[in-house]
Order: C-alpha cells, then sequence, then structure tokens
C-alpha cells in the first residue's frame, strides 16, 4: 500500500495521558507508516515533552517541530506539512483515539480513486474512557452531498482525515485562525474542485466532553465562524442564506444556556 505521513499538533494544555493513547493509536495501526510529525505548537509541559520525547526515542521516523510561541492550530499544522515526507497526510488531534483500520482503510480509497483529494469517516464520541460511548458524528459520503454540505456545515472530522499533501498546499494552507481551521480549509479546496469522500464506518473515537462544549460556545469560535462563512458568501461559494442560516444557529448557540446548546449539538450530529 502507499506510504502516508501523519501530522498532529500538541499545545501546552493538552493532557499528557490523552496524547499518549492518541499517539499509540496511530503507531498500532494495521498499515503503518514511515513518517510521524508532531509540531509542538510554542513551549509546552515537561510531562508532555517527556511523552514526546520517548516515543521518539523508540520510533526513529518520528520528526519533531518545535515553535518558538503558540501560534494557533492552523499555522501550527502548516509549519509541519513542510515536514511531511509523503503525498498522503493523515490528520491526527492529541486527545482522540484512532481505531487500528482507519488509515489502511483510507489509503486503499485513495488507491481506488486517484481523483480523490480528501477522505474521512465519522466519529463516535466518548467521554472520559474510549468505552464510555455517548454519541456519533455523522458526514455525508459522497463527494456531491459533501459539497452540498459544506455550504452550511463541516463535510469532515478533522482528526479523522487523510489528504493530499500537494492539494492543501496548492489551495490552502490552513488559515491564521485560532478556530474553525479547519472549516475554512474545507471550503478551500472544496472551491477550488477538490473530490472528496467519507467512509460510512466510524474509525475514530473522539473525546467530547463539557470543555469541547465551553470551547464551542465561546465568542472566538462564534466570530471565527461568521467570518469564515462570510468570506466564502463573498467570493460566492454559499449563498446569503447559507450564511444566515450559520450565523442565526451560531449566534443562538452562544447566547443561549449550556442546556439548549448539548440540545442543538445532540439534532445535528446525528
Amino acid at each position: 500500500m502507499v506510504d502516508y505521513s501523519i501530522l498532529q499538533a500538541v499545545y501546552r494544555s493538552d493532557n499528557p495521558e490523552y496524547l499518549s493513547q492518541s499517539i499509540d493509536s496511530m503507531l498500532a495501526q494495521t498499515h503503518s507508516s514511515n513518517d510521524y510529525v508532531i509540531v509542538e505548537d510554542g513551549p509546552v509541559s515537561d510531562e508532555l515533552e517527556s511523552v514526546i520525547a520517548g516515543f521518539k526515542q523508540r520510533y526513529s521516523f518520528i520528526t519533531v517541530v518545535r515553535l518558538p510561541f503558540n501560534v494557533g492550530l492552523g499555522l501550527a499544522l502548516n509549519a509541519g506539512l513542510s515536514q511531511c515526507k509523503n503525498e498522503l497526510i493523515a490528520r491526527m488531534d492529541s486527545d482522540d483515539i484512532s481505531l487500528p483500520e482507519r488509515c489502511a482503510k483510507e489509503v486503499a480509497c485513495f488507491e481506488e480513486d486517484p481523483e480523490l483529494d480528501i477522505v474521512g469517516c465519522p466519529v463516535i464520541e466518548f467521554q472520559e474512557s474510549a468505552d464510555n460511548i455517548v454519541g456519533k458524528r455523522t458526514v455525508p459520503l459522497d463527494n456531491e452531498t459533501i459539497h452540498v454540505f459544506v455550504r452550511r456545515r463541516d463535510p469532515f472530522n478533522h482528526p479523522t482525515v487523510m489528504y493530499r499533501k500537494s492539494k492543501v498546499l496548492q489551495y490552502g494552507p490552513y488559515g491564521d485562525y485560532r478556530k474553525n481551521q479547519d472549516t475554512d480549509l474545507w471550503i478551500k479546496l472544496l472551491s477550488n474542485g477538490c473530490k472528496g469522500k467519507n467512509l460510512d464506518e466510524p474509525l475514530l473515537l473522539f473525546r467530547f466532553d463539557q470543555e469541547t462544549l465551553r470551547k464551542r460556545r465561546g465568542w472566538a469560535n462564534t466570530r471565527n465562524l461568521i467570518a469564515i462563512r462570510w468570506d466564502a458568501m463573498r467570493k460566492g461559494f454559499c449563498s446569503f442564506w447559507d450564511f444566515c442560516a450559520v450565523t442565526v444557529t451560531q449566534l443562538l448557540v452562544f447566547v443561549m444556556p449550556p442546556a439548549f446548546q448539548k440540545g442543538i449539538y445532540k439534532f445535528i450530529r446525528h
């Protein structure tokens, strides 16, 4: 099978135990990678540094990129993109867990369809431990549906995707946003005719807890998402009504009580 790189960013507030679990899950793939790039987005704790150093000592194909200060996830991933050796790049987050066959099945999609540029899948959401399942986020499967879906919502789960490095560098890369970098990237890629696909099988366990809800309810998240969607409308990628629908929903999530937010997420994620 074709080789692929793994791209992951680590931030100082990340949990060392969760980070270890996430890296372990990528190293346990049935189709192994020969290139793992970890970007430290600014100085990290001694505990996180110890976890990363331990893996690097055992696996010679791990490259660590240390940024002198925090630049945000999007720019950190851009710094790592240039270090990835392979055309196919699998994204991974520092608190999620990939199932063993994730990368093999995603690589197989690219081998079956050379025109594919992005492949992802649904996620199983869990809290605290991987056996405490609390939900699932489904995504559109075929390219045509993905191109319609992206006008109002993200058509991919960011930590599940594998994409072509050349296309991300050509039409992207990630924008300088502290939140919703993935939304911006999907719009850039799909508006330039990139082809996407989602497998129908969940191949990643996504850590979804109160902190996840708090971050998505914050003003930074709301402001960035509205700005990204405004730019997409201005460029003709989505309609005025698409923009209004996203803006109203996002503002409601921001101003309403947390219980309302949980209800909204439960409705739209299934």
